[in-house]
Order: structure tokens, then sequence, then C-alpha cells
């Protein structure tokens, strides 16, 4: 009776080691866990922030940049990267680009490409190129497809004239394209150590056969340099007649500084009348 008694013991024992066990075990189990694949992030292209034409050459205005899903990016668009905005300033647009579309690299010729000066020529232009400084040149912020004027500033040798008009600064010619900035622009405007530039050297205009003339005659009396004109020119209004600005005059020394005015005061006065046609005199007196 007794050994029964032990073997039930002993087979109720087991049950309970087992049922303890597999209660354990599912404690123990690790919960499967649901794995979410997060969608990749969205890549940043380079694309128009405006209409561009055909011939034009891309400004720093004409860049934005569009996050677009990865697998909906068109092949070949230019990712949205400081080299990639350097390659594309300066260059010039092969074919006309609406707002918002993706740049491409058959889009663009850049400045060291084969034929890219004759091609962003007009018809009937002419290139001539200027040496500048850090300040003639505007501390190197002049870029491809910027429009300037070009001024000079000369020093009057004759003796005989007062001295408050000895010196003198004039426009030579107004609302000129830039259409390129140093040979360095094919590297994107970098130094020989590959950091950005900060001074031009040489700048080179789109200007009429008889204005390149103007330009190399002016070179050889005096000191020549650049303003720019704001990237947002003036429209003219449909139906208003258009109003011809009258050529601008020249400045001279005493124009500026009252102090050399009031030296040549005392000196009596001159007068030169200019012709620039029939019928059309402009009055200097000095």
């Amino acid at each position: 009776m007794l050994v029964r008694v032990v073997l039930v013991l002993l087979v109720g024992l087991g049950l309970l080691g087992l049922v303890g066990a597999f209660l354990l075990s599912q404690q123990q189990a690790p919960v499967p866990v649901a794995v979410v694949n997060a969608p990749p992030p969205p890549v940043h292209v380079l694309v128009t922030a405006r209409p561009v034409r055909a011939g034009a050459l891309i400004v720093p205005e004409d860049l934005d940049s569009a996050a677009i899903e990865e697998d909906k990016i068109v092949p070949g668009s230019l990712r949205d990267s400081q080299a990639s905005r350097l390659q594309l300033r300066g260059a010039m647009a092969r074919r006309s680009l609406a707002a918002g579309e993706a740049f491409m690299p058959g889009d663009v010729l850049s400045p060291g490409d084969r034929g890219f000066l004759a091609a962003v020529l007009e018809p009937g232009m002419r290139a001539v190129t200027i040496g500048v400084d850090a300040v003639t040149g505007t501390a190197g912020l002049i870029w491809p497809g910027d429009r300037v004027d070009l001024l000079l500033t000369q020093t009057l040798e004759d003796q005989t004239l007062p001295s408050d008009h000895r010196v003198a600064g004039e426009t030579v010619m107004e609302d000129v394209r830039v259409i390129a900035v140093d040979q360095q622009l094919v590297q994107g405007a970098q130094g020989p150590n590959g950091q950005p530039k900060t001074t031009n050297s040489t700048i080179t205009l789109e200007v009429s056969p008889v204005d390149a003339e103007r330009v190399e005659v002016a070179a050889r009396i005096g000191r020549l340099s650049l303003t720019v004109h704001p990237a947002a020119q003036a429209v003219a209004v449909a139906g208003e007649p258009a109003v011809t600005p009258e050529p601008p005059q020249p400045v001279f020394a005493g124009d500026v500084s009252a102090a050399l005015r009031s030296k040549s005061s005392g000196k009596g006065s001159a007068s030169v009348r200019v012709f620039r046609g029939a019928g059309d005199a402009v009055e200097y007196k000095f």
C-alpha cells in the first residue's frame, strides 16, 4: 500500500513539473513583432525656379530644389548639391525649360564645352574681354548672365583745364550681357586650390561690332569698371510708347568735390559745344 502511494506521488510531481515547464516556456517565448519597412527618404534634385528660354545663361535665381521620391525621379536628373549648382551657373540652356522642370545634363552647354562661346552669342554680336580687379569687377560677385553698365574713368592731361575738370567719369555702355567670367568658370568659378574665387581677373561681354571697338579704345584711355543691374528689370507696358533715355552726361571731379569747385571758381569760365548730330548740340561749361 505504501509503495502504491509513493508511485502516485511521484507521478503527480512529474505531471506538475511538466505543467510548470510548459508554462515557463510560454512566458519566455518572444512575442512576434510586425516589421514595417519605412519608405526611403525623398531625393533632392535641381529644378528651374522660373521658366528659362533656350539660349539663356543660367544664373543663381534660375535654380531651385525639389524633393522627389526616388522611384519617381527621371533618370539622369541632377541631384541638388553645391557642386551641381556651381556646374550649372553660367551654362547655356540648349532648350526652353518650364518652371519646376528638372535639369538634365543634356539640357545645358557648359563653358568648357566646345563651341560654347560661339553658341552663346546672339546673331551679329561679338565677345570682348576686359581686365578687372577686386574693385572694378565688384569683388568677384559678377556671374555670366548678369547685365552690367560699363564705366570709364580718366584723367585729362590738358593743363589748361580747370582742376575740377581734369578727372572725368562716364558711362560708355549700358545694359550689357556678361557671357563669361575668367577661364576658371569651367571649374565652377574655383581657384587653383579648389576653393571658391573671391575676385575675377577678366570679364567677357556681349557687344555689337561697333561697341567692341569702343571698349578697346576706352580701355586705352582710362580705367574701366562695371556696375550690375538688378535681376528684375522693369517691363514695358503694352500700348505705351517706349521711352529712350537721354545719353548719360560725363561727371567731372568738380561735380563730386565741392573743394575742387571752390578752387576753380575764380579762374573764369569757358564752354564747349559738342554736336551729336544735325541740330543736336550739348554745351559743357567749365
